[in-house]
C-alpha cells in the first residue's frame, strides 16, 4: 500500500538471515550430552518463567498502545520503488556504500580467520 518493494525484499532478507543464524547458534550451542549438564534449580526456572511473562506481558502492553498515523494525501509515489533507491545509492551515497562493503569484507574474512582451528 506504501509503495515500498524494495524496503519489503530488504525486511524478508534480513529476518531470514537472522533466524537462520539464530538457528546455527542454537545448534552449536546445544549440548546433547545430558548426563553432564548440570541439573538446574526449581528457583532459577521459576524466575526464568516469570521473567518470560514479564516480557510478554509489556510486548502486549506496546503493541496495544501504538500510535497509528493517517496516510498523507499528497504522497510521492516514487518513495520506496527499486528504482529511486538504486539511484540515490549509486549516486549520492556512492561513497559510503563502497566504505560499508568493504568494511563487510574485512569483518567476513577476519570471522573466517579467527573462527579456523588451524590459526
Amino acid at each position: 500500500m506504501l509503495n515500498a518493494q524494495f524496503l519489503a525484499i530488504v525486511h524478508v532478507i534480513v529476518y531470514m538471515g537472522a533466524i537462520m543464524v539464530l538457528f546455527l547458534f542454537v545448534i552449536m550451542l546445544l549440548n546433547l550430552n545430558k548426563q553432564n549438564l548440570p541439573h538446574k534449580h526449581i528457583a532459577t526456572r521459576i524466575s526464568s518463567v516469570v521473567a518470560g511473562g514479564l516480557l510478554f506481558l509489556v510486548l502486549i502492553a506496546a503493541t496495544k498502545s501504538a500510535v497509528t498515523f493517517p496516510f498523507p494525501e499528497h504522497a510521492d509515489t516514487s518513495i520506496g520503488l527499486v528504482k529511486t533507491v538504486g539511484k540515490k545509492l549509486y549516486t549520492e551515497y556512492m561513497l559510503p556504500f563502497e566504505i560499508a562493503s568493504v568494511l563487510f569484507l574485512a569483518a567476513i574474512v577476519g570471522s573466517v580467520f579467527f573462527g579456523n582451528k588451524k590459526g
